[in-house]
């Protein structure tokens, strides 16, 4: 398996809330999304709860920056988990790259002036909670978040 070709763990038997949520390869940020997904629509979501569609969206937008951070920015992937609580979903993005994204704990404040870039982390910062960024053993580092969902309204019967 090369640094592009990454698993998530992969363990037997229905999915468990509070376990990370088996993958195949996770090489692109869209696949990244579709794996979140499908964390949601398999082990969040229930009989008596679904997810709010636009804290899903949420969830997918912060898949989407971290993932393609840790492609462009991270020396490549090396490896997304996605795995629910009961407060929404936890991810980890791994690379291979040890360098602290300096604005992963600033403000959340929009660049001044559009360059076109510079908006992934204040996205994340006001869409996520709990980030912390932790070195991995033998180099490059791990980015963990927790993205909130809430239970959508029930809809009325008729």
């Amino acid at each position: 398996m090369d640094k592009t070709d990454v698993a998530a763990p992969v363990r037997a038997g229905h999915p468990t809330p509070g376990r990370a949520h088996p993958a195949g390869p996770v090489r692109t940020a869209a696949e990244a999304r579709a794996h979140a997904l499908s964390v949601v629509l398999d082990e969040w979501n229930s009989a008596s709860r679904t997810a709010h569609e636009r804290d899903v969206i949420d969830l997918q937008l912060v898949v989407s920056e971290l993932v393609s951070n840790a492609i462009r920015h991270g020396g490549g992937l090396a490896g997304f988990e996605a795995v629910p609580t009961p407060d929404g979903v936890s991810l980890a993005v791994h690379d291979h790259s040890e360098a602290v994204p300096a604005a992963a704990f600033g403000s959340g404040d929009l660049p001044s002036g559009h360059h076109g870039s510079g908006y992934g982390w204040p996205l994340i910062i006001r869409l996520a909670r709990d980030i912390a960024v932790e070195p991995r053993p033998g180099g490059g580092k791990t980015i963990r978040v927790l993205v909130p969902l809430r239970a959508a309204p029930a809809q009325a019967s008729g």
